[in-house]
């Protein structure tokens, strides 16, 4: 029977973000014993809000050294809480602070991690973990015998646990960090403001820009600064998150004119993002294969694109509009203002 550890680490206001609540869903799900070790600032009220989830023991790691992410001290903190609740399998939310730890972690425990996962189930009792290979083209199911296995669980490939609140007592875990450890320290945080962030993982639609974006228009012109700001009035209408080809986001280092804000970061597919948006609307895009694989688990997926023939035409858009994108978008864009 597997000890499961679900590793998580509290927000800056004390609580568990949506991956966190959706590792433990995971984890809750697989049987055996349930654990769950948390990292924070104070992780007492963390704790609490999940307090019904069904974990036998609750682990601790707590105080100002461990508020912020850093190597050395979520590394030290994993380490310790692993010894103490001796886990044959520790499930961590791939969080950018835990992806950046978890394969150190498991190096000084001796065990193995696999990372980018999308789903863990019990396959004739075996633990299985599922995750994408090739660029997103292949799906695979591994197992490993060697324990403790450690396993990154992808946002948005679970329902978030609804554990209810409740009086969860946390065992803490005494960590001293050395001298060395402490270097590193978080001065300050820098965020775009709300009306400038193109990337939102909750969102309800995918936006999707293709190079047409920045190509000579019917008058032989390019209108790129009209493009962006076409683009950027539709996001901040929608609250839309924003995507791109590869062909887009590789413009710059081509010489071309490219949209401003427009990063490998909003990048589709080739980096092997996989968004899991409810509905999906890609302007102006070819149907790169790799672009349309990477949002293969986007619902409902809708393209606007001049050419009827484009590969967006032939079964990978359940409706396609011939139109061009910007004046479509522009009165899309018109009726929206409309309705404020």
């Amino acid at each position: 029977m597997d000890t499961i550890l679900v590793l998580l680490h509290t927000e800056a206001d004390g609580t568990l973000a949506k991956p966190a609540l959706e590792a433990l869903g995971a984890a809750a799900e697989l049987g055996g014993t349930l654990v769950v070790g948390l990292i924070g600032k104070d992780v007492q009220p963390a704790a609490d809000s999940i307090a019904s989830c069904g974990a036998a023991k609750y682990y601790g790691v707590s105080g100002d050294e461990f508020a912020q992410a850093r190597y050395s001290s979520d590394a030290a903190a994993a380490e310790a809480i692993c010894k103490e609740a001796n886990p044959t399998v520790v499930i961590v939310p791939a969080t950018s602070r835990w992806n950046r730890v978890l394969s150190g972690v498991a190096h000084r425990l001796g065990g193995r991690v696999d990372t980018h996962v999308t789903g863990v189930s019990r396959t004739e009792g075996a633990l299985s973990a599922a995750r994408w290979y090739y660029r997103q083209r292949m799906e695979a199911v591994v197992q490993r015998t060697h324990r403790p296995w450690c396993i990154a669980l992808e946002a948005g490939c679970h329902e978030a646990c609804a554990a209810g609140a409740g009086k969860a007592t946390v065992e803490n875990v005494n960590v001293i960090l050395s001298e060395a450890a402490r270097q590193t320290t978080v001065t300050g945080i820098k965020t775009v403001a709300a009306d400038q962030q193109t990337i939102r993982p909750d969102a309800k639609l995918l936006f999707v820009t293709g190079a047409g974006w920045t190509k000579k228009q019917p008058d032989g012109k390019a209108h790129v600064e009209e493009a962006a700001k076409i683009i950027l009035e539709f996001l901040q209408h929608s609250q839309a998150s924003l995507g791109g080809t590869k062909s887009l986001v590789d413009l710059g280092g081509e010489g071309q004119t490219v949209l401003p804000f427009m990063t490998h970061l909003n990048q589709i597919g080739q980096t092997g993002s996989t968004p899991r948006h409810p509905k999906g609307l890609s302007t102006c895009c070819h149907g790169e294969e790799p672009h349309v694989i990477g949002w293969r688990f986007v619902n409902e997926r809708r393209a606007i694109n001049l050419d009827p023939n484009c590969p967006w035409a032939h079964g990978k858009a359940d409706v396609l509009y011939v139109a061009d994108a910007l004046q479509v978008m522009s009165k899309v864009n018109e009726l929206l203002a409309a309705k404020k």
